[in-house]
């Protein structure tokens, strides 16, 4: 197959056949077609994914399709979408190695990518919901934001080189626009894919779609995601989109690249694990849940410090770009000078942080693409009742987010809501 051919969507019925002659996945696997064993495992919203084994081993193809699969074809998306996803994963490779799947093969015209197959890796988010107590995650995490935020910055990059970096991912523009509608405004009125717990949730609903200030601070921080193009962004990293053993982490699906704040990442990816921690009440028909949520709320705490100790550390030894140049401090002797500027750097991550993940309860609870954390809670009323809670907290973190001074002061706040009976 060639990026020439016209686009055509693979099956597990094709997919033997029309790669059966790609030499880096029959390097990966084995050549004779006839032993490959084909399974489809997409389970997300916008793509087609398979698992491709073979005598010699395995490897996952993954295309993209030309809508939005989580809707069908009355949603199109452009087929680009995996050309960003691959320059994503080469950077993030390059930027924070071994942290994401290898590349085997990208074929644009085909929208595909022949990736490493993760084993025996399973979702994170599917780990939490079992209750499983991951002991690498924060550090990982942490380490993969730190320097895949920092390395792509102003603050490393060549700027030339960081130019024509923003130039190329500006062009992810359908993309941008579902973050920017789906996440920061359709939460908050009456959008037509919206869904939520009804009537459980209704009256809830209502307030937060009344309430003026919250519904500022949402379009302030949508103002932030689209104007400040600090860095390259996974764009949508979230615990769907890193798949885990107890020993390894690695971070998937990077499609939604492109320039944004560097405080989005972190927030985005927060927030999981916050809703994690308010849905375990809805996973406790094998017994309470108390030493899981004590675990999220410890998850939180290490992940922003080993962000913040590996943010400083690059800091303090790669801040090579044309940002807060050592030349102004470091080498004219005012160290003090450098750290003050870092203070006031991860500062602004931490105000801004907090806005998005408030942002992204909301928009999992109220919008299109809801969380398995929420979503496998049988019981409407159980589901109701977490969500709310989550609610609650998403609203105070994001309005005032600039009255919050430490991630401990978040999860009193998050242990304290928890305690709180009904909606």
């Amino acid at each position: 197959m060639t990026g020439k051919s016209p686009f055509e969507a693979l099956s597990v019925e094709t997919l033997s056949t029309r790669l059966g002659t790609n030499e880096a996945l029959c390097a990966k696997i084995g050549k004779d077609t006839g032993a490959w064993r084909v399974r489809e495992v997409g389970d997300g919203n916008l793509n087609l994914v398979f698992i491709v084994e073979g005598a010699n081993g395995a490897a996952v193809v993954k295309q993209a399709l030309p809508y939005v699969r989580l809707v069908g074809d009355s949603w199109p998306l452009p087929l680009k979408r995996s050309f960003f996803e691959y320059h994503a994963l080469t950077r993030q490779e390059a930027r924070a190695p071994g942290s994401v799947p290898a590349i085997y093969h990208f074929d644009e015209g085909q929208a595909l990518i022949i990736m490493e197959f993760l084993s025996p890796h399973i979702i994170l988010r599917r780990a939490l919901i079992e209750g499983r107590q991951l002991p690498n995650i924060a550090r990982d995490i942490g380490l993969f934001m730190a320097r895949t935020l920092f390395r792509g910055s102003d603050l490393s990059m060549v700027t030339k080189d960081r130019k024509a970096d923003l130039a190329l991912f500006a062009d992810n523009a359908e993309l941008c626009d579902i973050t920017e509608n789906l996440v920061f405004s359709d939460p908050y009125f009456d959008a037509r894919m919206n869904r939520h717990t009804s009537p459980q949730l209704d009256g809830l609903v209502a307030e937060l779609r009344a309430d003026r200030d919250l519904k500022v601070e949402a379009q302030r921080l949508k103002h932030i995601f689209a104007a400040n193009a600090e860095t390259l962004l996974h764009g949508d990293l979230h615990s769907g989109s890193i798949m885990v053993t107890d020993s390894q982490t690695r971070m998937i699906d990077p499609e939604f690249a492109f320039y944004g704040p560097m405080a989005f990442d972190v927030g985005m990816l927060l927030a999981n694990f916050w809703m994690s921690f308010f849905s375990q009440r809805g996973h406790e028909q094998q017994g309470t849940r108390d030493a899981m949520r004590a675990y999220l709320l410890d998850v939180t705490l290490e992940t922003w410090s080993v962000f913040r100790a590996e943010f400083s550390r690059l800091w303090r030894t790669e801040r090579t770009g044309m940002l807060y140049q050592q030349s102004l401090f470091e080498d004219q002797g005012d160290r003090l000078g450098a750290e003050q500027a870092l203070d006031h750097v991860l500062h602004q991550i931490w105000t801004d942080l907090l806005g998005f993940a408030g942002i992204e309860v909301h928009r999992r609870i109220l919008g299109l693409a809801h969380n398995a954390d929420f979503e496998t809670i049988a019981d409407e009323d159980l589901r109701a009742s977490c969500e709310a809670k989550a609610l609650k907290f998403g609203r105070h973190i994001a309005v005032n987010r600039r009255h919050i001074h430490s991630i401990d002061e978040v999860n009193q706040l998050a242990a304290l809501i928890e305690q709180e009976n009904g909606i």
